[in-house]
């Protein structure tokens, strides 16, 4: 089989030349790029809201414990401080294992008496009784440069 001039032509002008194959490779590099973005996005978010939620949950693990030792140990207009309450967790995102670890500041403050108070009245003597306490607990974390916090305020009887 004798190959003419003309058959050479039209196979030598298959396949790519060098301009769509850098235009191809521009491309996907942008796309690449724009994925990782995202991906850098989602982790934060990700991590974000995953404090958040561990500070809730510090937030009503505080208020358990202060409930079940009764209102009689709580100071009225006190502010209690707990120093760092430390939260851990584990991911895989992708192919990656990592460790998150977040330290909480955690701040109570108890309300006055006056709201939550009875006062019996009889033709001898006047008696007062507490029946109940609001506890407002703010809790703290760091992420990134910021410090967010969330606050709760419970009644505790």
């Amino acid at each position: 089989m004798v190959w003419s001039r003309e058959k050479i032509a039209k196979v030598a002008k298959k396949g790519f030349g060098i301009i769509e194959v850098l235009i191809a490779i521009a491309v996907l590099g942008f796309l690449y790029v724009a994925l990782n973005h995202l991906q850098t996005g989602n982790r934060d978010t990700l991590l974000r809201i995953r404090g958040r939620d561990g500070a809730i949950e510090v937030a009503q693990q505080v208020v358990d414990s202060l409930s079940s030792l009764g209102i009689s140990s709580l100071t009225s207009g006190s502010t209690i401080t707990i120093d760092t309450i430390t939260r851990t967790w584990k991911g895989k995102p992708g192919s990656n294992q990592y460790e998150m670890q977040v330290k909480y500041s955690t701040k109570v403050e108890v309300g006055p008496d006056s709201f939550f108070t009875r006062r019996d009245t009889t033709a001898y003597d006047t008696t007062s009784h507490v029946y109940a306490k609001r506890l407002e607990v703010t809790v703290s974390w760091k992420y990134k440069n910021t410090v967010p916090f969330i606050s709760i305020s419970r009644i505790i009887q």
